[in-house]
């Protein structure tokens, strides 16, 4: 009788003590769930996004004379906002230009929908910078207007989209 009461506690404490011993040398219970890199959310004010208030954004910084990279990047954000299937009404794209100059009207037919706006004085650099240079990013904006995830330079379209459709299912706004 006393051995099975033993036998009973040791098997019910067994868990606790197991799961301290891991926790204590290093053993970490799963990855984070999110591939991008969430980032202390900021209010962005700024006429166009302003303008798109009440739904998520995808914002990617770049110079009109775009290049593959920016090229890429654009594609990644049709590509990613096509894929939401019936919640793709819920998510827009903007194109931030830098410096001087107009894009191509064959990259503007190619990225139709994607909302373009000129970046005067830095503004837009400024709100949007966090350790490396903007143009590095795709960034997300909430539907309440504030900056608070971006994905790294070159990123995996279907991880993105994966982060896309996880907000997306337990946002109540946007």
């Amino acid at each position: 009788m006393k051995n099975k009461l033993l036998l009973i506690g040791l098997v019910c404490a067994a868990p606790l003590v197991l799961g301290t011993a891991a926790y204590l040398f290093g053993w970490a219970p799963g990855a984070r769930g999110n591939y991008g890199e969430l980032i202390a959310p900021r209010a962005v004010s700024l006429p166009p996004l302003d303008a798109l208030r009440g739904k998520w954004v995808l914002v990617s910084t770049d110079a009109a004379a775009c290049d593959a990279y920016c090229e890429k990047k654009l594609y990644y954000m049709r590509q990613i906002r096509r894929a939401l299937g019936r919640d793709m009404e819920r998510v827009e794209r903007l194109w931030i230009l830098t410096g001087k100059g107009a894009p191509k009207a064959g990259l503007l037919a190619a990225f139709d929908g994607t909302m373009v706006a000129r970046s005067t004085n830095g503004v837009f650099e400024t709100a949007f910078s966090a350790a490396g240079t903007p143009a590095d990013h795709i960034y997300l904006v909430d539907p309440l207007g504030n900056v608070m995830m971006r994905f790294p330079r070159d990123p995996d379209a279907s991880r993105m989209l994966k982060d896309l459709k996880h907000l997306l299912k337990y946002s109540r706004i946007g």
